[in-house]
């Protein structure tokens, strides 16, 4: 399996469906109520300034964070507005619909915003509880091990109560789909259900185990400024995520690249743990919509590139 000659393509689970995305696309799959199969499409439109943010270390991570939450967010609209429609209701509902440009703007916007949002509660929350503790733990080393501590228990309670949900555990299934289609395509297998069904639902690249790393990097980084007083932890905590961030995404792509290694590969087992979370096995109905998806996108990636090759030629 040569997988460095392979594209890396990436993927997210939306609602009753797959998004996956490549270098010239992203494309989402969702299973309709009537058993049917739709389609969403969005170019990736490349920004020069973008590009070059995207070849510097530390910084490319935050570029490729902020761009999968607009787009990845959506994604996500257009599922959970989709897949209760009945196909008989399409019409009626194109009728209601607001500009498709304001839309995705507004939606893109939403996305980042409440990834912002989201990485302030986990990074903040657990400053004021690991204080609580400074009666009893009062030395900055000490202090930052209870933050991290409470920072994972919160991290894995999120997780286990919101996997409680059926609506979320069918997105974790989706999840462990889009994990099994890409371990089937590296391992330069057919895909089809049975082969993908044979593949683990864990992947070293999940952003799963991007959001254990920024726990574990935020614990080592924290150790370069000081714990107090408060509003001054506060302050270095919030200025430190853009930091925290662009390390663990540079810790996530080194674990990919050491995962064939027998002894280096261990480095990526706390991310494959947490995505025993956040992913759940798939029916095969299930793997059906992410082959789908992964298929769509390769047609067009492949389009794409034919077509470029063309217009370079001519």
């Amino acid at each position: 399996m040569e997988k460095n000659q392979k594209p890396a393509y990436g993927g997210q689970a939306v609602v009753e469906g797959v998004m996956f995305g490549g270098k010239h696309h992203t494309i989402t799959a969702i299973r309709r109520t009537d058993d049917s199969i739709e389609y969403f499409h969005l170019p990736r439109k490349s920004k020069p300034i973008l590009q070059k943010l995207k070849k510097i270390p530390f910084l490319r991570g935050i570029v490729a964070i902020v761009e999968a939450s607009a787009n990845g967010s959506k994604h996500l609209n257009f599922s959970s507005e989709r897949y209760e429609v009945a196909p008989e209701d399409d019409e009626k509902i194109k009728d209601q619909e607001v500009s498709k440009l304001s839309m995705i703007l507004g939606v893109a916007a939403i996305g980042v915003l409440s990834f912002l949002f989201g990485k302030f509660i986990f990074t903040l929350v657990p400053v004021f509880l690991a204080e609580l503790t400074r009666p009893v733990f009062s030395g900055d080393f000490a202090q930052i091990m209870i933050e991290g501590l409470f920072k994972l228990i919160l991290l894995l309670v999120y997780i286990y109560f919101i996997s409680l949900t059926p609506l979320i555990k069918r997105v974790f299934q989706y999840h462990g789909a889009e994990h099994k289609v890409i371990n089937t395509y590296e391992h330069n297998l057919e895909l089809t259900v049975e082969n993908v069904q044979a593949q683990s639902r864990l992947h070293y690249r999940c952003g799963s185990s991007f959001i254990l790393f920024t726990v574990i990097v935020g614990v080592f980084v924290y150790m370069l400024v000081p714990t107090e007083p408060l509003y001054v932890r506060v302050l270095n905590r919030i200025a430190l995520i853009p930091v925290v961030l662009g390390i663990s995404f540079e810790v996530l792509q080194l674990t990919n690249k050491l995962r064939d290694i027998p002894v280096l590969k261990v480095l990526g087992y706390p991310g494959l743990w947490l995505q025993l979370l956040t992913t759940k096995e798939p029916r095969n109905d299930q793997v059906e919509v992410a082959i789908a998806s992964f298929n769509e996108l390769l047609k067009m990636e492949k389009d794409t590139e034919s077509r470029l090759k063309t217009e370079e030629i001519v």
